[in-house]
């Protein structure tokens, strides 16, 4: 372990609860950016996922526009 002589300095019993609330604090708070930020994710998680709509490519639009702008 590269940071084994750590445990000298700081006991167990503190270190870890420390850093382990410190990863959850810092998970917390990158979840409610996101949930804050952006608009998709709250309408996910209340289970209106976005629905899809079929559409033609713009090639082919362009195409199928193209020969009656010729007329």
């Amino acid at each position: 372990m590269i940071y084994g002589k750590m445990w000298t300095v700081v006991k167990p019993t503190v270190g870890v609860p420390i850093f382990l609330g410190a990863v959850a604090v810092a998970s917390f708070s990158v979840h409610l950016a996101i949930v804050s930020n952006t608009t998709w994710v709250r309408g996910f998680l209340n289970g209106s996922a976005g629905k899809h709509v079929a559409t033609a490519p713009a090639v082919e639009a362009a195409v199928a526009v193209a020969p009656e702008a010729k007329k």
